[in-house]
């Protein structure tokens, strides 16, 4: 038996900034776009991908989350502690030019980890951490937040 990452779930709070980003900026391909003001999602993913796809939504639009909950959310949001996602690419110094000339917060240059890996992160417009890794580069399973 094999699986696939099917989906992933990222918040956003303002959802043109997040298609300014992950459309614009990253080159995803917009597959679904749904609902409207505090209830809109948004599928992206790599252009002719293999399906893995990135769903936007709003923070804590996930039934039975709370007012409290949403507004801890809110608040790990702002912070940038909230969410994050790792991509991978084949020309990482590309990626970083491309982010960084599109206004994207840089939160770490293109560097070679102690690790083994060579990444880069950003924030999304939401302050969703955004590490992308060279490809090629076997990544051990480590937590990647910037220290």
């Amino acid at each position: 038996m094999e699986f696939i990452v099917q989906w992933t779930f990222l918040p956003h709070d303002d959802p043109d900034d997040a298609l300014a980003f992950y459309r614009d900026a990253l080159g995803f391909e917009v597959r679904a776009d749904v609902g409207s003001g505090a209830r809109r999602r948004i599928t992206v993913g790599p252009p002719g991908g293999d399906g893995t796809a990135i769903v936007l939504e709003p923070p804590g639009a996930t039934h039975g989350v709370t007012d409290e909950e949403r507004r801890t959310i809110a608040e790990m949001m702002a912070k940038g502690t909230y969410a994050r996602i790792t991509l991978a690419t084949d020309d990482l110094d590309a990626a970083f030019r491309r982010l960084r000339a599109r206004g994207a917060e840089v939160v770490r240059e293109p560097a070679e980890q102690p690790y083994g890996v060579r990444d880069c992160a950003f924030r999304d417009p939401a302050g969703n951490l955004v590490r992308i890794t060279e490809l090629g580069v076997d990544t051990p399973c480590i937590d990647l937040l910037p220290g």
